[in-house]
């Protein structure tokens, strides 16, 4: 089994610096790229990133740089850039790669021009590379901490999928490898709409029962569109499918939740962007979702509606309204 011993970790917002320190609880040299130059100082000099992951001291041992070429000399690396943002990036870093290096895709999200899931985009930019995903229920903090998480490692190559496991993998952080990558990326997309849906319910106050119900029928359109696409029930049945979406659509720790619950507050969706620095992903993901859906012929009226709120066509109220007055159908 090969040994991948220097990681390169490409992004440092939340998840990047607590993916490079979990990767150095795994015993592995790790470089973390930022686009920040104050990120990178931050977390070079006073090992913190306190504008993204603030109260959290990360390993000393973690060397951060703005430079695509020292993390393209890593063994292998992990993509932990917006999902909007992964082809630019991508093909920024194509360059400087020599030989084939895996990539292992953190991001969640669907590119919303090209309506393409990221390992489709990571294909076409850097197309030598054997790509793996890593997907599941996992906040940024709790991982930073050493708490206990475990998530889904796709990859179509089950040797590469094995040793990318073994490399990043330690006792508080446990990938289960899976050859399912279509629905790996497909849970971890979707519940970031659903997680704004969740939010809202939320936000208006409707109650545990609806938020119950919201998660269900949420979960039904996982199902529905990932095996549209090919994927496989189990996968989304799992770590990277329904343990993803419990976890989204249950805390405000997650982005697109605590934005959900902002609009049904009555906040709008400039003023809640325009106050933050990070990125909520479910915001990009429902326009693609919401055309693929038209697309496939499948009825998504969750993720739909959430598109309809985002996009300013229909306000929270006449969401629920239409939602609340759709016609009554068998279960499944």
């Amino acid at each position: 089994m090969t040994d991948y011993q220097s990681i390169g970790v490409l992004g440092a917002g939340a998840w990047g610096p607590a993916l490079a320190q979990t990767v150095r609880a795994a015993g592995r040299d790790v470089v973390l790229w930022g686009y920040e130059f104050e990120t990178v100082s931050d977390i070079n000099d006073y090992h913190q990133n306190r504008v993204f992951l603030p109260g959290v001291d990360l390993d000393p041992a973690i060397r951060a740089t703005a430079k695509l070429a020292d993390v393209a000399a890593c063994d292998a690396i992990l993509l932990v850039t917006p999902a909007q943002h992964t082809r630019e990036i991508t093909g920024e870093l194509a360059p400087h790669l020599g030989s084939p290096v895996p990539l292992l895709i953190c991001s969640k999200g669907i590119e919303q021009g090209s309506r393409k899931l990221l390992a489709e985009v990571v294909g076409e930019t850097i197309p030598a590379a054997p790509i793996a995903v890593l997907s599941g229920p996992s906040f940024a903090a709790d991982v930073a901490r050493g708490l206990p998480a475990a998530v889904t490692l796709a990859c179509a190559d089950e040797t590469l999928g094995a040793a990318l496991a073994h490399a990043i993998g330690h006792t508080g952080f446990r990938p289960y490898w899976s050859d399912d990558v279509t629905g790996a990326q497909v849970g971890g997309a979707v519940k970031n709409v659903l997680a704004i849906a969740a939010g809202i319910v939320d936000g208006k106050a409707l109650g545990a029962s609806a938020h119950a119900a919201l998660i269900t029928r949420g979960f039904g359109e996982i199902v529905r569109f990932g095996t549209a696409l090919g994927a496989r029930s189990e996968t989304l049945m799992g770590l990277s499918g329904l343990g993803d979406l419990l976890l989204t659509c249950s805390s405000p720790q997650s982005r697109n939740m605590s934005l959900g619950r902002a609009l049904g507050e009555g906040q709008t969706l400039d003023d809640v962007l325009g106050s933050r620095k990070s990125v909520s992903e479910g915001v990009f993901t429902a326009a693609a979702l919401a055309q693929m859906a038209a697309d496939l012929k499948l009825d998504l009226p969750i993720c739909q509606s959430v598109h309809a709120i985002v996009s300013g066509a229909m306000s929270v109220d006449e969401v629920i309204a239409d939602l609340l007055s759709r016609p009554l159908q068998p279960e499944v």
